[in-house]
């Protein structure tokens, strides 16, 4: 049994279909299940763009998502597993060792062969892992085995071995703007899967104020919010999110 399919994480994660979600974070809520909820990355997700094209063709190669921490890297990453008739796995680059991989790379190849099936797998934090792990992914990236989908903060340039590099598509992901973060955080206030079915007040300088502190991440954005209304005023069954309260919650990054 593949532990880190995406099936079993979002299972895991309570991402079913009727499972109860109201434990977890309003970031791991609010992940994207389209490309049309992702927030910001225009320029690579607008109609007609190489990125959304592939993606809804199910006609991609090897590709390394470069970008800032909560700027949607995991998510596209979700969202392709979401529309890929691949089968989808996940290595972490801080967890996994060389073994990992090639424990990954045998079940793909093993199914491909049973089942005519290609295999996604997605690595977490490519950067984390060094030259042997990084050569041991080489030879299947070339021959096809596998689609690997990386995703770093850090310039893959200098952190990630050339020959891979030069075997997978680099997309540059962006900061999300403060307006791209704002309609984010009016859509966690409507969606069911956020405060929809809770009534909460805050003023729109208010989450302007959270986007502008959240410095482009959507998840520091989506977290700052959360706070924001657990610790806001209650009112009957209403929830007012005050200055004062705000003001602790963003007062230091």
């Amino acid at each position: 049994m593949d532990l880190f399919s995406l099936q079993e994480a979002e299972a895991r994660e309570g991402f079913e279909p009727g499972a109860d979600t109201s434990a977890m974070p309003l970031a791991a809520r609010m992940r994207p299940r389209a490309l049309d909820e992702v927030a910001g990355q225009k320029h690579l997700l607008a109609s007609g763009k190489l990125l959304r094209r592939a993606i809804e063709t199910d006609r991609f190669t090897s590709l390394i998502f470069y970008g800032p921490p909560g700027c949607g890297k995991t998510t596209l990453a979700a969202v392709i597993a979401r529309t890929t008739n691949a089968h989808f796995m996940m290595l972490n680059g801080v967890e996994s060792n060389v073994a990992d991989i090639r424990e990954k790379i045998a079940q793909a190849q093993m199914r491909m062969s049973m089942h005519g099936r290609k295999t996604v797998l997605f690595v977490d934090e490519l950067h984390r892992f060094n030259k042997a792990q990084q050569d041991a992914f080489l030879p299947f990236v070339e021959k096809g085995s596998i689609i690997l989908i990386g995703a770093t903060t850090e310039n893959p340039s200098f952190e990630v071995n050339g020959a891979l590099l030069s075997r997978c598509k680099v997309f540059v992901l962006q900061a999300l703007s403060v307006e791209e973060l704002t309609g984010l955080l009016r859509r966690a206030l409507t969606d069911p899967r956020g405060f929809g079915k809770e009534q909460v007040d805050i003023t729109p300088e208010a989450l302007e104020a959270i986007a502008v502190f959240a410095n482009g991440d959507a998840r520091s954005a989506l977290s700052t919010l959360e706070m924001a209304v657990l610790n806001g005023e209650t009112e009957g069954e209403r929830t007012r999110v005050t200055r004062e309260s705000l003001e602790q919650c963003i007062s230091k990054k």
